[in-house]
Formats: structure tokens, C-alpha cells, sequence
């Protein structure tokens, strides 16, 4: 009676419209970490993350001295009012009212240069197959109205705009990117936080009031398809209520089907519970692993908000970029980076540059990061400048060369070549090779010095099979 009331039921909610839902997650991590990661974020390989917030505005990190560390821009309220560091009190004495307050900073977060749609041509050109734009940091001001962050938010104060919905548009209506936010999950100076924390956290007034309310806002209002969750580490995954929210994320939420999450939902869950893992910042191995990850970068080599401070020797070059994303992608990872834009909607110049530069880069060597997977080997075993990648439906093999042989010659000890075997060079053409001894020898060509072939090089085998050591 009860399989023939199922059936009934079954049918009832078809000729209603309704789908059956075949798989519900549970709220604990053995159901959670069990769900499959959505297709899409494998494949896309490269994102584009943003840190943008009222820290843009007094846009300052201690230094530099000469290109040497100075601070983390968004970190700027912690650095002055609770750390106290030396730079920062100085900075605000010397260039501010006495009476001045960080909250001040909000009118002055102006983005009146903010052009969500140019925004969004130049992640396309930079080859980002997701974007990650901060809808709130550790500072708690949120780039959308939100009905718990009264007045601290871009509709109410600053800007007077949805931000986060004006680059939502932008990104769906003008390109094919994957749209994601960034999400703190606690605010450094909210009383209801404090007061939990000084409690031990046996109290959830904060996560209740506050942080669970505007998860579900950014979810239930711009459907994003990845949710960077960070700010987590002072409190166990029971206070931040995080299973129940995943619950929910995976079971009943607009984007239950495509929505990717990071690791960061409570102490103890780094590199442990969630969808794909991001273990600290700037994480690179340097070797595969066997659950899918990502390293998150910054461009400023030390800061993820804007620094006005920074000078070229801060930023990363297109060398030291290339390196971590063939790294990354032989690895089995995805390559998130990062740009600070300035407080009036600008992405400076440099960081522009870096994009455009990627993009460029990846037009002609996409084929080897895009929907790739990990080869047998990852580095080759006598040439630490090529790391491999591979096809997933051809099974080309790629290897993308860090450092340009000074005798044009590359010699490499992962592959077993045949007589059918084919080497070329991405953007170039076939390439003659031999084999010496159980190594083998590709001679590249002279390229001319407008070659559009830079930074890195990527060569591409065909009929190749793993060398057996």
C-alpha cells in the first residue's frame, strides 16, 4: 500500500509541474562532502576575485620601503583601532581630524567611475571563467542593501548603489562568466559578535541577527554560482550554523544545482569539509592532490585590498603569474586571482595590464589549462621548468615551458615518444625532436621579437605515452 501512495504522489507532483527530488543532503559533513562538485568549476580553471570595500579608501598598508612588505590594505580598521601598529596610528594623525572614525571613510567610498559592463569586458578579456566580487568583508560593510547592516551598506551610504547586483547584471548580460561572492562570516567590531565571542560563543545572537539572514539575501537575491565563505576561524561550524546553511544551499536554494562553495565554514573545516579546498592563502602544493582545490593569489604580492602605496616591484610580474598557474593547473587546482579596485570604480592600471596580459596569454595556451586534467606526471622529472597538463577528450599532452632554453633545445624524461609521435608549439607550429637516449630532445624555434609567444611556452605532444622509471 505504502510503494502504491508513493506512486500516486509521484505522479500527482509530474501533472503539477513539480520534480521529485531524488537526493536530499543531510546538515552534517558526511552528507555535505559527499555532494559532487558541479561540472562547471572544474573546467573554468581561472577566476577573478575582488576585494572592494571601504578599506579602498584610506587605501593604505604601511609601505612599502623600496618594494619591501608592508601591510594588508582590507585589514586597515583591525591595524589601527585594535592592533595599534605604529604605521597606522601615524597615517591617521598625520593626514586626518583627531576625532576621525573609520565609518567616516564610507562617504568617500564614491565609485562614481565604476562601469560594471567595462568591468566585465575585461574579465572576459583576461580569460576568467568566474568572477568573485567581496559583498562583504571582515569590516562588515556590504556591497548591497542589506536590512541588517543599516546605513553600512553601498545603497544607503557611499556609492548610494547596488554594487554587487550592477556587476551581477553586467557579467550575465555581457559575457559567459560564471558570477560568485565572496562572503565574511564575522565582523570585527559588531557588538552581537562581540558579545558571542566573549561569551565562548555558547550564544548565536550574531550568526541569528546577522551573518546566516544575509547568506540567504546574496543567495535568494543574486543567485551565485560560488560562494567564497572566509572569517570563520574563531568559532567552531556548530556557531556559524554552517551544515544547516549547506543543507539548504544544496537541497532548497535557487542555485542548489550549480552553487560551488569554499572550505572556510568554521575552525577545524580548512582543507577538511566543503566543496573544494583552499587551505590558506596563496595556496600552491606543488604536487597533486587528490581533492579539488584552488590557490587564491593576489597580484600585490601582499595585500588584496588596493594599496596606493604599492609600487611595481609589489606587483607580480607575468613570469611570476604564468609560474603559478602552470603549477596550479598540472596540479589539479583552479587559479583564482586577485585585484583591489580603487575606491572611485577604477581598476588601476597595472592591474588591467596583468589581466589583459593573461588573457592574451591564454588565447593562444588555453588549450592546455581549459577543461585539462592532470597528467601521470606533473613536473618532468629532469626539467623543472615544464609542467604538464592533458587533454581531457584528445589526449594531447601539454608542457608548458617556464624558461626558455638558452641552447633552444629542451630535454625531457616523462615522455616515451614513437615514430608517430608529434610535437608543436602553441601559436607556432610542429617541432622537430629526437630521441637521446631514454631522454628526449624537442629543438624549438627562433622567434622574432614582436612574437606574440612570451612569458611562457606551451608544447603540445600527440601519440605520446608516460615514460616507466
Amino acid at each position: 500500500l505504502l510503494n502504491t501512495e508513493m506512486a500516486i504522489w509521484q505522479l500527482c507532483a509530474i501533472l503539477l509541474g513539480f520534480s521529485v527530488v531524488s537526493a536530499q543532503y543531510l546538515p552534517n559533513w558526511e552528507s555535505l562532502d559527499a555532494r559532487p562538485l558541479p561540472e562547471w568549476y572544474d573546467q573554468a580553471k581561472v577566476g577573478i576575485i575582488l576585494h572592494w570595500g571601504i578599506y579602498s579608501v584610506p587605501s593604505y598598508g604601511g609601505g612599502p620601503a623600496k618594494g619591501t612588505f608592508g601591510s594588508k590594505g582590507e585589514w586597515f580598521w583591525w591595524e589601527w583601532q585594535e592592533e595599534k601598529l605604529q604605521w597606522a596610528v601615524d597615517f591617521m594623525q598625520e593626514n586626518y581630524p583627531e576625532d576621525f572614525t573609520y565609518p567616516d571613510f564610507a562617504p568617500s567610498f564614491t565609485a562614481e567611475l565604476f562601469d560594471p559592463d567595462e568591468w566585465a569586458e575585461l574579465f572576459q578579456a583576461a580569460g576568467a571563467r568566474y568572477v568573485v566580487l567581496t559583498s562583504k568583508h571582515h569590516e562588515g560593510w556590504t556591497n548591497w542593501k542589506s536590512p541588517t547592516a543599516w546605513n553600512w551598506n553601498s545603497v544607503e551610504n557611499g556609492p548610494h548603489r547596488d554594487l554587487v547586483g550592477d556587476l551581477a547584471t553586467s557579467i550575465r548580460s555581457k559575457t559567459s562568466i560564471h558570477f560568485g561572492l565572496y562572503f565574511s562570516q564575522f565582523e570585527w567590531f559588531n557588538s552581537l559578535f562581540k558579545a558571542d565571542q566573549a561569551g565562548g560563543f555558547k550564544t548565536q545572537t550574531y550568526v541569528k541577527e546577522v551573518s546566516q539572514p544575509q547568506l540567504h539575501e546574496i543567495v535568494n537575491s543574486y543567485k551565485p554560482e560560488l560562494i567564497w565563505s572566509d572569517g570563520d576561524w574563531e568559532a567552531e561550524d556548530t556557531y556559524w550554523n554552517s551544515t544547516e546553511f549547506l543543507a539548504w544551499l544544496y537541497n532548497d536554494s535557487p542555485v542548489k544545482d550549480t552553487v560551488v562553495v569554499n572550505d572556510r565554514w568554521g575552525k577545524g573545516c580548512t582543507c577538511k569539509h566543503g566543496g573544494y579546498y583552499t587551505c590558506t592563502d596563496r595556496y600552491n602544493p606543488g604536487v597533486l592532490q587528490t581533492h579539488k582545490w584552488e590557490n587564491a593569489l593576489t597580484l600585490d604580492r601582499h595585500s588584496w585590498g588596493y594599496r596606493r602605496e604599492a609600487d611595481l616591484a609589489n606587483y607580480l610580474s607575468m613570469e611570476e603569474l604564468l609560474q603559478q598557474l602552470a603549477t596550479t593547473i598540472s596540479c589539479g587546482g583552479n587559479f583564482l586571482l586577485n585585484a583591489g579596485p580603487v575606491h572611485d570604480g577604477r581598476i588601476a592600471p597595472i592591474m588591467e595590464e596583468r589581466f589583459r596580459q593573461l588573457g592574451s596569454w591564454l588565447s593562444v595556451n588555453g588549450e592546455a589549462i581549459y577543461g585539462s586534467k592532470p597528467w601521470t606526471y606533473q613536473n618532468d622529472t629532469v626539467n623543472p621548468d615544464i609542467w604538464y597538463t592533458q587533454n581531457s577528450t584528445s589526449k594531447a599532452v601539454y608542457g608548458i615551458l617556464l624558461k626558455w632554453p638558452a641552447i633552444y633545445t629542451v630535454t625531457l624524461e616523462s615522455v616515451k615518444m614513437s615514430s608517430s609521435s608529434k610535437v608543436s608549439l602553441l601559436g607556432y607550429g610542429p617541432l622537430s625532436w629526437e630521441a637521446v637516449g631514454d631522454k628526449v630532445a624537442v629543438e624549438l624555434p627562433y622567434l622574432p621579437l614582436d612574437s606574440d609567444l612570451q612569458w611562457a611556452w606551451t608544447l603540445k605532444f600527440e601519440g605520446i605515452t608516460p615514460a616507466v622509471f
